[in-house]
């Protein structure tokens, strides 16, 4: 008796562990929801650790890029394995409990199904049915995570795009100043240009992408010094400093950039942090303390613009306080992400102090 419940134990929790792996793959890279998959947590947590602490022996942040550079790429890598080793320990319960014959029996038995090797043969009908569908949740697995990546390099590609167009655009020192200044000096700041408008689909993109492939989030940019964070935060800071403190009339494409990227942000930040609070979290490093602007930033940002002839509202002290609200509604967001993603430095919006 204590041997039949120990088979019918075996069974079961084989049997769970199975389609608890088929299941998190389909709710990886089929189901279109930002969920979290416990599974992967645990994979993708485990290889940051490692990685964290390979890029804290690191003294420079360009060392710290290089090794942190493939966390992702490994991570993405170890999932199928992870997913695969799980279903060998699910069906060799399962081949166990049928009395297939002892456990590393019921092992062999089982790697050779997964792999489709047909090394180890099967006794029997039923024992040869479970084989069958092992190697076809094997080979299921496998092709989710191969038709999925050009899908994956596709949204990094388009992400990235964004980001090196926009370096382009705001300076060597990457503030939101220096993106004003040159949004005045080509004319787009007061005409209706195509930047807010593109801005805005990205932000709305990376919202969608980054949420249902999070993995995406830790892929890093090909030049240390760009990060997908940094980008949001320039343009962010842009269109609040516009809205508050440029002397213009309402421009509601700036408008609606501001609102996606809010949005976008904060709701990335949502999900990570609901992973946070499920799982034991060290992923927040203090790498890259990021501070936030104060009013002196924020006056000399205008000292800045006022130099570059941007036509600026004469109540600076307004403007602040329009500033500081608009800032509030993602700063936290933004600054959680870039910890999470050891992002580049943040400036201030008025530059290096």
């Amino acid at each position: 008796m204590p041997d039949l419940l120990l088979r019918v134990l075996a069974f079961a929790a084989g049997t769970f562990l199975i389609f608890s792996t088929v299941l998190a793959a389909i709710r990886s890279f089929v189901l279109p929801r930002n969920e979290s998959v416990l599974i992967n947590n645990w994979v993708f947590m485990t290889i940051r650790r490692l990685f964290s602490l390979l890029a804290a022996r690191k003294k420079t942040y360009g060392g710290r890029d290089k090794v942190m550079a493939m966390y992702a790429p490994v991570g993405l890598v170890m999932l199928p394995i992870a997913w695969l080793i799980l279903l060998s320990v699910g069906y060799t319960g399962i081949y166990w409990a049928l009395g297939e014959g002892d456990i590393w029996i019921s092992y062999l038995l089982s790697s050779s199904s997964l792999l489709t090797l047909g090394s180890v043969e099967a006794s029997t009908v039923l024992i040869s049915v479970f084989t069958y569908s092992e190697a076809t949740f094997g080979l299921l697995l496998i092709t989710l995570l191969i038709s999925y990546l050009p899908t994956m390099y596709q949204a990094f590609t388009r992400r990235e795009l964004v980001v090196a167009r926009l370096e382009l655009r705001c300076g060597t020192n990457r503030t939101a100043t220096e993106l004003i200044i040159w949004l005045n000096r080509t004319g787009s700041l007061l005409d209706d240009g195509p930047h807010w408008e593109r801005w805005e689909e990205w932000f709305v993109e990376i919202e969608e992408t980054h949420t249902s492939l999070p993995i995406l989030s830790f892929f890093r940019s090909p030049q240390p010094g760009r990060s997908w964070v940094t980008a949001a935060s320039i343009i962010l800071d842009s269109a609040a400093v516009i809205i508050s403190a440029v002397d213009q009339r309402r421009d509601p494409q700036i408008e609606l950039c501001f609102k996606a990227g809010c949005v976008a942000i904060n709701r990335i930040e949502r999900y990570f942090q609901q992973r946070a609070h499920a799982e034991p979290n060290d992923l927040i490093t203090d790498d890259n303390p990021v501070e936030d602007p104060t009013r002196r930033d924020f006056f000399r940002t205008c000292e800045q613009l006022a130099e570059a002839q941007v036509p600026l509202k004469a109540d600076r002290e307004a403007a602040w306080q329009e500033y500081q609200e608009m800032h509030a509604r993602y700063a936290d967001a933004v600054q959680y992400l870039a910890k999470l993603t050891m992002a580049p430095d943040l400036k201030a919006i008025g530059g290096n102090r």
